[in-house]
């Protein structure tokens, strides 16, 4: 196993990977970087439940397919029950001497539109139930396979298909959902936020969410060209500007424990990251002074928000995992009536830069 106080780009070239080349998602699309960074992360084989969108659509064209790791197409809205349904199959067939037990990893993966909105639901009473799966949320802040519509996840200020910037209106009237902090509410034990660039700072936060005795959940930043109206070679620097200025703190919650990963600071105003994207454009335009003022304060609001929160909390260290035979050091939710499926694996310490 490759240690992720150590790791290093050449490591990742020797593991496994989970997607292939020859899909179809756009040039600059972040997407097939976080799966292939998520997959190279995990210490033990992924068993997938994707969610319809843009992913699904561009690795699974009939008769062919860009995984190389086993997959479940589900609806937009249910991939979290089809990684319920996985895991109850699994403990059933060990349970009836169907299979020999054995180590693997269910990961959901599915856009913004499908968790923070059509899936909320199915999301919600699969972490109350305690099942076990690392979910993962590809935000691109809006519904960008079917046109670029407004989500639950697009900033306020935002152009969408369905929230023009005109006279009346400039972009989305409404602020974004708090999802990571919804999920975190739930009190499973893991729950992370998380941005593309990073690539340290993710490979640590799947490793720890696989970890997890119970659900665990990491949001993920992944610009969307095509519809943030950036050149498909300025995605990784898109990334790091929505750090940078406070619009995605990088953070994790253990066991209810918050602390920041990221800079524990900002560095650069919301102006810098509204100059780099064209779906901001109308917020640089004479007149739109007021409502950037306003999504600067907020902004700054958030962010001391969360600084008080993580102030507070000392989370403690968690253990490599995965879905499987062994003994795991980090305890099951305290909602969980589920028994533990159990995990092995070295410690893992924090890969954040």
């Amino acid at each position: 196993m490759i240690s992720l106080v150590t790791l290093k780009l050449q490591q990742l070239t020797l593991r496994p990977d989970g997607l292939s080349g020859g899909h179809g998602l756009c040039a600059g699309c972040a997407e097939s970087v976080v799966v292939r960074q998520v997959v190279f992360a995990l210490e033990n084989p992924a068993v997938v439940s994707l969610a319809t969108g843009c992913l699904e659509v561009a690795t699974t064209r009939f008769p062919d397919t860009a995984w190389r790791v086993p997959v479940i197409h589900s609806a937009f809205e249910n991939a979290a029950s089809t990684a319920s349904g996985i895991e109850a199959a699994y403990k059933a067939l060990v349970r009836k001497a169907r299979i020999e037990p054995r180590k693997f990893t269910i990961v959901v993966f599915a856009g913004d539109g499908a968790t923070y909105d059509i899936g909320l639901q199915w999301l919600s009473g699969a972490l109350e139930r305690g099942h076990r799966f690392v979910y993962i949320c590809l935000n691109n802040e809006g519904y960008m396979n079917t046109g670029i519509q407004r989500s639950g996840a697009t900033f306020a200020g935002t152009w969408t298909t369905t929230t023009p910037a005109g006279r009346a209106v400039h972009g989305k009237p409404q602020w974004r959902k708090d999802l990571t902090a919804i999920v975190a509410a739930h009190g499973i034990p893991y729950v992370a936020q998380a941005a593309v660039h990073n690539w340290k700072d993710l490979l640590a936060k799947v490793r720890r969410a696989e970890a997890a005795t119970g659900p665990s959940f990491v949001n993920v930043l992944a610009p969307c060209n095509r519809g943030w109206r950036h050149e498909p070679e300025e995605t990784m620097a898109i990334s790091r500007l929505a750090v940078e200025t406070g619009f995605w703190p990088l953070y994790e919650v253990v066991d209810g424990a918050w602390r920041l990963t990221g800079a524990s600071r900002k560095s650069k105003p919301v102006t810098d990251y509204f100059k780099a994207q064209g779906r901001f454009r109308h917020l640089l335009a004479p007149g739109a002074e007021k409502q950037v003022d306003e999504i600067q304060a907020r902004v700054d609001a958030e962010w001391q928000a969360l600084i008080a929160r993580c102030a507070a909390f000392k989370p403690p260290p968690l253990e490599g995992g995965g879905l499987g035979a062994g003994d795991s050091k980090v305890p099951p939710p305290s909602n969980s009536l589920l028994p533990e499926a159990g995990v092995s694996g070295e410690g893992v310490t924090d890969g954040s830069e």
